[in-house]
């Protein structure tokens, strides 16, 4: 559900554009709605399922392949105008694999807050561990990736093509299956995920770098063929006289 706004509405078009690619979950329904007085956009969206390592080789391909057309993937936001490296989504990357094997984010508060000074520090030290009661039965190389992803400096972090380059990607079908806590976890916490989330947004704003490379089109160049048949028939439209 997002708030019913007109980046919210360039969001869902821009999702629904890439739907087609295989490893980006594809929108099959959009309504417009009220909720708490307020107008939202509720979204129907595929549903998905997968081990660990299955769904880190999906995300990264969908990344990849929003990446190989200039789309730079922030959280669940496509950037507009703001100049952000490709390299805030491995960031972005390392979080989401990281919860994926425990159910916990890597930077939390000690004091049982969602957000707390010390928290920030962290993100923005790069400061996390991997505790022996959740991540004894992972592998090495999955913290080996997940280290290379959580770099604090963009260009030390491990780019699109070298995570799926990376082993534990590629052999994604051979991984054992390793029991993880995950989901007894995100079960227990699930009332303070908005507000981390949240947070991590903001770490990523600060991390921002500029890369003049990446420039995000604006939608009235885009060349997609639904939307050159959509703006020749508001042409016509136009053009056409009046009825009697």
């Amino acid at each position: 559900m997002l708030q019913d706004c007109a980046d919210a509405r360039r969001e869902v078009e821009l999702h629904w554009r890439v739907s087609h690619c295989s490893h980006i979950v594809r929108i099959m329904d959009v309504y417009e709605n009220l909720y708490q007085g307020r107008k939202c956009l509720l979204i129907v969206m595929e549903c998905m399922h997968g081990e660990a390592s299955d769904i880190m080789k999906s995300i990264g391909e969908a990344i990849q392949y929003l990446h190989s057309i200039n789309i730079a993937h922030r959280d669940i936001k496509v950037l507009g105008p703001e100049k952000y490296d490709k390299s805030c989504d491995m960031w972005s990357l390392g979080v989401i694999m990281y919860m994926l094997l425990c159910g916990y984010p890597p930077f939390y508060s000690n004091h049982g807050l969602a957000i707390s000074p010390g928290m920030k520090e962290r993100i923005r030290n790069g400061e996390y561990k991997f505790p022996n009661a959740e991540w004894s039965d992972v592998s090495e190389e999955a913290n080996e990736l997940i280290c290379h992803l959580l770099k604090t400096e963009p260009t030390q972090r491990m780019s699109i093509t070298e995570l799926m380059n990376h082993p534990w990607i590629k052999q994604s079908m051979e991984v054992p299956q390793t029991p993880l806590h995950t989901s007894r976890v995100l079960q227990e916490e699930q009332d303070i995920w908005e507000e981390i989330k949240d947070e991590f947004m903001n770490a990523l704003a600060t991390m921002r770098v500029d890369c003049e490379q990446t420039k995000i089109k604006a939608i009235e160049h885009s060349i997609n063929p639904l939307l050159i048949k959509r703006r020749k028939k508001a042409r016509n439209a136009a053009s056409e006289p009046p009825g009697p």
